[in-house]
């Protein structure tokens, strides 16, 4: 089927005259500066345990969360003044060879745990990463489908030209998945680096269809025309995202990825079409 992204202020008086009332008046002073001295020095110990965060934090992320990170990003730089965010958005392999070779990053978001993976065994991760979406495969075609494409099996059809992307990205091993599971044999015109690289490919013309995400198609409104087909069910790719063990600014990092997993955050992946973890 088919389907076309919140002093006190305080008087002092003197009550006579004379030595007495004006030693007083500087033993009660000398009392008030060192509580003023006392309260000022609490609450900069208050403000070292959780310092305002600045400077520009930088994420690494797969190319099918463009708009959402994008969006989120916008975000993070409003609730936070004084804050950039960065984006890397490629495939989820090239990013994880990135990193693991020595890239500068703060924050890298995969889509998929093998992907993920390539920078937990080397180290490069802070922690254990989390899933904080999913998202599923749909076909996208030339506007109006007139291939009338309405199944995986169509793609396969002689003289369709039909991308996919780049078996060693998750969208592409994705698609994979979905074909073996099916019995499907596909030679794609083209193998694409990244979801986005196949997408263009069809809004370009230059591909009549490419198995993308639902969250692509999405995104790409009306230059292309989604069909949702059932063996997508069994590939789908989670999403697991990780503060990078050497990020230059590990403050921001962890607030990025804590707005990402926010119900704030949530709700923009969602409208965006992603699935909850």
């Amino acid at each position: 089927m088919t389907r076309s992204a919140r002093r006190t202020h305080r008087t002092l008086r003197l009550t006579g005259a004379g030595v007495v009332a004006l030693l007083a008046l500087s033993a009660c002073s000398s009392s008030d500066s060192a509580s003023g001295a006392d309260s000022a020095g609490s609450g900069s110990s208050a403000s070292a345990s959780s310092p305002k965060l600045s400077g520009t934090v930088t994420v690494f992320a797969a190319a099918s969360l463009k708009e959402s990170f994008t969006t989120l990003g916008k975000e993070f730089e409003k609730k936070h003044p004084g804050t950039k965010v960065t984006f890397n958005f490629a495939g989820s392999d090239a990013l994880a060879a990135s990193i693991t070779g020595g890239a500068p990053a703060d924050v890298f978001a995969a889509a998929s745990p093998k992907t993920m993976a390539i920078v937990t065994d080397a180290e490069n991760a802070a922690g254990a990463p989390a899933t904080f979406v999913r998202n599923q495969l749909e076909i996208a075609t030339l506007p109006g489908n007139p291939h009338q494409v309405s199944s995986l099996k169509d793609v396969t059809k002689p003289g369709l030209k039909v991308v996919l992307c780049d078996k060693e990205v998750p969208c592409g091993a994705a698609a994979q998945k979905a074909l073996d599971a099916s019995r499907l044999k596909l030679t794609p015109v083209s193998y694409e680096q990244d979801v986005k690289a196949a997408l263009t490919k069809v809004e370009l013309k230059e591909a009549d269809a490419a198995v993308v995400y639902q969250t692509d198609v999405q995104a790409a409104g009306d230059k292309v025309e989604g069909v949702e087909f059932p063996e997508s069910a069994d590939a789908v790719n989670d999403y697991p995202i990780v503060q990078l063990k050497d990020a230059p600014n590990a403050g921001a990092a962890k607030a990025f990825i804590a707005l990402v997993q926010s119900p704030e955050g949530q709700q923009v992946l969602t409208e965006a079409g992603f699935l909850k973890p």
